[in-house]
């Protein structure tokens, strides 16, 4: 893992402690974190027509979450910088994080001529390390791990946030989740709290008895409603894709943000947890 301060030009991950901003919620003596996972599907809208990346900020910063994890982010896109007006100056989660999220990392995995995206981490807590893992065989194709790892108050172990985005081909899913699985055995102590979110491609449902018992994790909405959340497409969701979980903290509510505006932006919805620590 790159320890703090850093940029890392070879895995192109990147994130910014310059400004020291911990926030802290409590509930009954306890601190709290708010997560929300999100594909953003590039900025453009659910059919992939209009540029929505203002709209997807004005509305992520009023859910009023501690960190957001991100799939399918815009680093760099030559062609749209010069098209579209309303490109922001920075790149996608710089824009983002604005003021709100003082610290980010960012992973590159799909790399083509014109750019590249992969997947972010935005956190209002202070990204202590990081690393990024691509998952992918194919060079275009965003599937990769972003792992950061961030110290929270009162709390004498890190929190592991995992911001995953798998692939539409089942056996690269299989294939992923083993890589996973080794991954956070590697790399995570068995009793670090971890959260891992994400766009798992889970068309069939399938994946997440396989993620819930190698990794010996929890999937937030499930355990609220008994069945995972449908987030795709998401103006007529019925696809359970997007997936928030957990282990070594306590689930206190997730849902799905289902309706207007998030039905109109990205073609996936966003999902919510919130967490006692």
């Amino acid at each position: 893992m790159c320890s703090r301060n850093c940029v890392d030009p070879g895995t192109d991950v990147f994130f910014d402690n310059e400004i020291s901003c911990i926030f802290k919620n409590r509930l009954t003596g306890q601190s709290m974190i708010k997560v929300l996972t999100y594909n953003i599907h590039k900025g453009f809208d659910r059919y992939n027509r209009d540029f929505v990346l203002h709209k997807i900020k004005d509305h992520l910063k009023n859910a009023e979450v501690d960190v957001v994890l991100l799939q399918e982010i815009q680093g760099r896109h030559l062609h749209h910088e010069s098209r579209i007006s309303a490109w922001p100056d920075v790149s996608q989660f710089e824009y983002l994080a604005d003021n709100i999220w003082p610290h980010f990392a960012y992973g590159k995995n799909a790399i083509y001529r014109k750019g590249h995206h992969g997947n972010a981490i935005l956190s209002k807590y202070e990204i202590a390390e990081w690393s990024n893992l691509n998952l992918s065989r194919f060079k275009r194709a965003s599937r990769s791990l972003l792992h950061g790892m961030i110290e929270l108050p009162n709390s004498t172990r890190p929190l592991h946030l995992l911001c995953v985005h798998l692939d539409l081909i089942g056996f690269e899913r299989k294939r992923q989740i083993r890589a996973l699985k080794h991954y956070v055995e590697s790399n995570i102590n068995a009793s670090d709290p971890i959260i891992l979110g994400g766009d798992f491609n889970d068309w069939h449902g399938g994946l997440g008895g396989s993620v819930e018992s190698q990794l010996g994790l929890q999937e937030a909405f499930r355990q609220i409603n008994g069945k995972y959340a449908k987030t795709f497409p998401s103006h007529w969701p019925m696809f359970r894709m997007d997936r928030i979980y957990y282990r070594g903290v306590n689930l206190l509510d997730s849902y799905c943000m289902e309706r207007q505006p998030w039905s109109e932006l990205s073609d996936h919805l966003p999902l919510y947890a919130r967490f006692a620590l």
